[in-house]
């Protein structure tokens, strides 16, 4: 039989067709009833986002405490396969790490964030804009936030490194706990919930960043901005991160260094040419000083009384932004760790991962704060009088020397990271379209292009639907009430795996 035909016989059309009847269903009621939609997603997220607040919470601090127990125990010393050299470079494996989990989502959210947090009576009750929106944003995509990808990469490496599972699924985590039901209707219901939260991660998404995007294409070069200017943009970013798709693993690779460079040298020319480099630097020291003095406390704050539902508008919002990415983000995080440890994972991670992220908001939010707080352009009023947030973050740019060539530089770099974010997404899900594939081996160029195109569907008819911020956070928070509990079995069976191999071999650092 050859490849081809094998490839076939293995195909899983349940996990192919059930979510691409559910998107195109979807499609059709945001784009037909946009009003309808927002106020359904407000009416569920209400339920699940306020009433079940706690749930969220919980998991977050949960898996931050998992990871360091991980890092720091015995278990740590476990290597990922059967190889004393990691498969790419410490560089590499950052870039990767960075570009491949970060969307251009960062770059909107790094520029507005702060913004966003200044208009709200809870920060005022902190202490104020400068002390406290500068300081959230590092909160939201701090340890916490990035230790729901290392704890899950940790089982997905292990499990395709060590344990060599021919199955590459959220489904197969399980099987330490569930055993073979992992193979029946239980396995489905775990990876279609998995396939329906990455939609949803990747809707969101993309329905927030691209209007920024359209916008700074048509500041610079001059054509109206419009819903149709912003679809064109998504179908060019589809087709460039399809075609780096369609050569496989080595083009994601050097897509992710291109990335990278491309993101340094947006904050490079913002920090040194900005003219607020003194303002940013000290800001940002002072955040990171802020976070780690309140991090506990910041981390548990409820409201219970609701007086200003901070916690279930902003924190819950990220964790559970963070979970439905979980779904493919870890997956590649763990593919590309072969030869590492446990220990070198959680650690190296925990470093790539929130140097990338708190480099870009410390430089890219303070220098937007400064405008407003030095210069007297008021980003967050022009926000909360329902000012478009492209139009004020070019507003923001206008500071710089030579504006237009800061928003091509952003403009590049956003359609860097979403290719490369996207390509890694569309491999991890093109796995789940097989009922087995080896980890050395690829997915099928056809499945790939496959999923890149239904990866777009969604975020346009979110763009047709024109829902607001608020409604497509509600997108996140519902995908990802499930997921926290699929989350959570799957740490509970990468430790029931990690103690038997242990007590198999206790004295050796590499389980074969």
């Amino acid at each position: 039989m050859s490849n081809k035909d094998n490839q076939t016989v293995k195909m899983d059309w349940s996990s192919i067709i059930i979510p691409l009847s559910a998107v195109i269903i979807l499609c059709i009621f945001f784009a037909l009833y946009p009003q309808q939609s927002q106020a359904t997603l407000q009416g569920i997220r209400f339920i699940v986002g306020d009433q079940f607040s706690i749930y969220y919470a919980v998991l977050g601090v949960g898996m931050l405490c998992f990871t360091l127990f991980l890092g720091f125990s015995k278990y740590g010393n476990l290597r990922f396969g059967n190889t004393d050299k990691p498969q790419y470079s410490n560089f590499t494996w950052g870039s990767l790490i960075f570009t491949s989990t970060m969307a251009a989502d960062i770059l909107f959210y790094s520029l507005t964030e702060w913004a966003l947090y200044a208009n709200e009576p809870y920060i005022e009750q902190l202490g104020g804009i400068q002390k406290w929106a500068s300081t959230y944003p590092l909160f939201h995509w701090g340890p916490i936030a990035w230790s729901f990808y290392i704890a899950l990469a940790v089982a997905f490496g292990y499990m395709f490194h060590t344990r060599g599972s021919h199955k590459q699924k959220y489904s197969e985590a399980c099987r330490p706990l569930l055993g073979d039901k992992v193979d029946g209707l239980a396995g489905k219901v775990i990876d279609l919930i998995a396939i329906f939260a990455l939609i949803a991660g990747t809707a969101t998404t993309f329905s927030v960043t691209t209007p920024l995007l359209s916008s700074a294409f048509s500041t610079v070069f001059h054509v109206p901005d419009s819903t149709a200017l912003a679809i064109a943009i998504l179908i060019v970013i589809a087709v460039l991160y399809t075609l780096v798709l369609y050569f496989g693993m080595k083009a994601i690779s050097k897509l992710a260094l291109i990335c990278t460079y491309l993101f340094f040298g947006l904050l490079g020319y913002v920090l040194f040419f900005g003219g607020e480099t003194r303002y940013i630097l000290e800001t940002g020291f002072s955040a990171l000083g802020n976070l780690v003095q309140n991090f506990v406390g910041m981390a548990t704050w409820m409201d219970p009384l609701r007086e200003t539902s901070f916690p279930q508008n902003w924190t819950i919002y990220y964790w559970a932004y963070w979970m439905v990415w979980c779904v493919a983000t870890p997956f590649f995080i763990g593919t590309i760790s072969k030869g590492r440890t446990i220990r070198n994972m959680v650690f190296g991670g925990y470093f790539w991962g929130l140097a990338g992220t708190f480099l870009s908001f410390i430089i890219l939010g303070n220098y937007g704060l400064a405008q407003q707080m030095k210069h007297g352009l008021d980003v967050s009023g022009y926000i909360a009088n329902g000012g478009l947030y492209s139009e004020i973050i070019i507003k923001v740019f206008d500071g710089l020397p030579l504006p237009a060539l800061g928003l091509i530089l952003l403009v590049i770099t956003m359609i860097a990271f979403y290719a490369t974010t996207f390509d890694s997404l569309a491999m991890v899900i093109s796995y789940y379209s097989y009922k087995e594939l080896p980890i050395h081996q690829e997915p099928g160029k056809k499945i790939r292009v496959f999923w890149s195109i239904v990866f777009i569907l969604f975020p346009i008819a979110l763009l047709f639907s024109q829902n607001s911020i608020h409604s497509l956070q509600s997108v996140s928070i519902i995908a990802a009430f499930p997921i926290g509990i699929v989350i959570v079995m799957i740490c509970i069976s990468l430790m029931k795996q990690l103690k038997m191999d242990i007590h198999k071999d206790p004295t050796s650092k590499d389980v074969k």
